[in-house]
């Protein structure tokens, strides 16, 4: 089994950046760029104009896929990385206590890591199950009386394990700290209404889930959280041009400078991709071919799953509890999945990521620290052609291993 140069390529690492966009995606942007062009808040002038409105458009279609009571609300930023410092550092204070998680991207970690050293922030980090899940209860208890913040992932990008938003948002409200989650896994991929969870900062990323260009994302904050949060950057709005602070509006409270309009425009038609097409829609199809991988990669001699999809209950998909990301390793120790993911694009053409994929606290937990896994991860344009094609690929690689 393998490859020639004709043959087709086969992407299955979504979890990093969806591929490929939906043509309206590029279309849009294509349009900005020849029939637009200008900044918007810049000009008095139509183009500027509008820009403008296509920015707006693009907020208050990210405002009504996520249930956000206004489109004011949701911040653009380039990326959810960008969203989450800014949250983390704009609300944490000095001598402030944070509750995470083991299962954390470094773009919440390493913020938090960097808040211990400059303001003496505290910091709990809840250990997870085995399999990636959390107890809210454990959050609970890990509580203090300065704490200030709960910041955790929804989804785990290593393994795919939904963590328990609506319930350790309740825990958090209940004692009056900030609740920031990082949607980066699920946002355009499970449904996310903001209406029935207490969470204060949602940062999310375009270009994964939401089918948006790289360079984008945002954060939809609570009115709390506007109000409370710093602003670590300043500069012109294209609003209260007198004035020589920063305006305490949103969204132009953090949004100095040209914003990405492109980028925006590519996003806007993103959502507008998924809003047509519908988030469950969307999300049962990529976890229906993730079950499946799951499935074919358990049989393989001298491979393990990873994850909640390790136990085989494949029917749980529909409670919602995971994300179409399976990692996978080697039973034996001398197996490499940097190795085994170069294998697997030069001779079958198949692109999956290996290693510890930003969030080496995560593989701690799954105890695949140091050499991490192979992570597949399935997209709305793969197909069962795909699992069937990666899954046979991964048995040649595994005997070779």
């Amino acid at each position: 089994m393998g490859i020639d140069g004709a043959s087709k390529r086969i992407y299955l690492d979504n979890a990093a950046t969806s591929y490929p966009k939906p043509g309206e995606v590029w279309e849009s942007m294509a349009r900005y760029m020849h029939d637009i062009g200008a900044s918007p808040g810049r000009g008095g002038y139509g183009s500027s104009l509008d820009a403008g409105r296509l920015v707006f458009e693009a907020r208050e279609t990210a405002a009504q896929l996520f249930h956000a009571p206004g489109a004011e609300q949701v911040v653009f930023t380039p990326n959810v990385t960008y969203a989450l410092n800014f949250a983390i550092h704009g609300l944490l204070r000095r001598g402030d206590h944070i509750v995470t998680t083991s299962m954390e991207h470094n773009s919440v970690i390493r913020p938090l890591r960097s808040a211990g050293e400059s303001i003496g922030a505290e910091v709990t980090v809840v250990k997870c199950d085995a399999q990636g899940r959390l107890d809210p209860h454990d959050v609970r208890c890990a509580l203090r009386p300065n704490t200030r913040m709960v910041v955790m992932t929804h989804a785990s990008n290593v393994c795919g394990t939904v963590m328990p938003i609506v319930e350790v948002a309740g825990v958090a409200h209940e004692a009056g700290v900030f609740m920031v989650v990082d949607a980066a896994q699920t946002a355009g991929v499970i449904d996310i209404d903001l209406r029935s969870m207490a969470v204060d900062v949602l940062a999310f990323t375009g270009h994964k889930g939401l089918y948006g260009p790289p360079g984008t994302g945002g954060m939809v904050l609570s009115a709390r959280a506007a109000t409370e949060m710093a602003s670590s950057i300043q500069g012109g709005t294209g609003s209260r041009s007198d004035e020589e602070f920063q305006p305490g509006f949103l969204p132009d409270k953090f949004e100095p400078g040209t914003p990405n309009t492109l980028g925006i425009a590519g996003l806007r038609a993103g959502i507008g991709f998924l809003l047509e097409n519908g988030v469950d829609q969307i999300g049962m199809h990529e976890l229906r071919l993730a079950g499946e991988f799951a499935k074919a990669a358990r049989a393989i001699p001298g491979i393990r799953v990873f994850g909640l999809w390790e136990t085989g209950d494949e029917a749980a998909i529909c409670a919602r509890d995971r994300v179409a990301t399976v990692s996978v390793g080697f039973v034996s120790a001398q197996a490499d999945p940097a190795r085994a993911a170069f294998l697997l694009d030069k001779e079958f053409g198949i692109m999956v990521r290996s290693g510890l994929h930003c969030a080496p606290l995560a593989h701690r937990t799954l105890g695949t620290f140091p050499a991490g896994t192979l992570r597949f991860s399935f997209g709305w344009f793969n197909t069962m052609s795909d699992v069937r094609d990666a899954a046979g690929a991964l048995s040649c690689i595994a005997e070779r291993c």
